[in-house]
């Protein structure tokens, strides 16, 4: 925690913006990278939304909540990349202190809104296969639609406790973060003023935000992985592992990565590893998540072919 000092007294509305110092001076070769992430994330998680819009065999919950997935990937990049490629080509990487608070606000609450859905969609799957008798009841569309308000509405609520807490705080001097974009951690480094509410907060969402919904997530598979061992026919087992084990690795990247940005060691990262930790949680893993799909799952590889070689028609039910 950081006590209020003697320079505390210098009230936050006096920021008008923080420099970012994960950005020694312009460099393109980031500008290059991070740029070419983006597109791949725009091109996959769009593919993703329009397959599952556009092909009749993916009118299912499942695809459902995977295409709120991908929304939540994109909107993930596009609170911070573009900011970052505008930043990186500059000699002094820069945010105003309204677009810091800003663009920590939306990364919150796709981050509190994914948690969530994750878990969703791990019952989901344990509706599908260990119930299947119930599913059509279990999760019918108002419940999908339901379900999926929900984990918006979550992770909005969580975010804008997090953004009011840091509205609170108090920056002195020059005002720099040890970062290439805004978020919890390093505003509250960056802070002169007492952070122990934000540091709070930060510790119950992590219980309640991300512990919660994991370990939602591990029982479903305890209970999936247990009924698919008794399955008797093999084809239904490898039907029934190809369609979980895409979620459960999208799941362990996303959890891990969101663990080691949020709960961090006392002695903390270097500034190059806390960076690379940040990148690989909110940039590297949306552009991953499409791919984990189309690569793991056999409804969406025919989709996929179907719309690139045109066998078949797409088309609404």
């Amino acid at each position: 925690t950081n006590p209020a000092g003697p320079m505390a007294v210098e009230n936050q509305t006096h920021v008008t913006e923080f420099t970012l110092l994960g950005f020694s001076h312009g460099q393109p070769f980031l500008f290059v990278l991070f740029l070419a992430i983006y597109l791949a994330t725009l091109l996959g998680n769009s593919a993703i939304l329009a397959l599952v819009l556009l092909d009749p065999h993916l009118h299912s919950p499942m695809y459902f909540f995977l295409s709120h997935l991908s929304c939540l990937d994109i909107c993930y990049s596009s609170v911070t990349v573009p900011k970052i490629l505008a930043n990186a080509l500059h000699p002094q990487a820069t945010i105003s202190y309204r677009g810091c608070l800003a663009q920590m606000f939306f990364l919150m609450w796709c981050a509190g809104t994914e948690c969530v859905l994750l878990a969703v969609m791990a019952y989901d799957r344990y509706a599908a296969i260990c119930q299947p008798l119930r599913y059509a009841h279990a999760m019918s569309w108002g419940v999908c639609v339901a379900a999926a308000t929900g984990c918006w509405l979550w992770g909005m609520l969580d975010s804008a406790v997090h953004t009011l807490l840091a509205t609170r705080l108090s920056f002195c001097g020059g005002a720099r973060l040890q970062h290439i974009f805004c978020d919890v951690p390093p505003l509250l480094r960056a802070a002169c003023s007492n952070t122990h509410p934000s540091e709070v907060s930060l510790h119950a969402a992590s219980v309640f935000v991300g512990l919660g919904p994991f370990l939602l997530v591990i029982i479903s598979y305890l209970r999936i992985l247990a009924t698919i061992i008794q399955m008797p026919v093999a084809t239904s087992r490898r039907k029934a592992f190809s369609t979980c084990s895409a979620h459960l690795l999208v799941v362990t990247l996303y959890f891990v990565t969101a663990n080691l940005n949020y709960n961090r060691p006392s002695s903390g990262y270097s500034p190059a590893a806390d960076t690379l930790v940040s990148a690989l949680y909110c940039i590297v893993t949306p552009m991953l998540n499409p791919l984990i799909y189309s690569l793991r799952n056999q409804e969406v590889r025919g989709a996929l072919r179907k719309a690139m070689w045109g066998q078949g028609t797409l088309g609404c039910p």
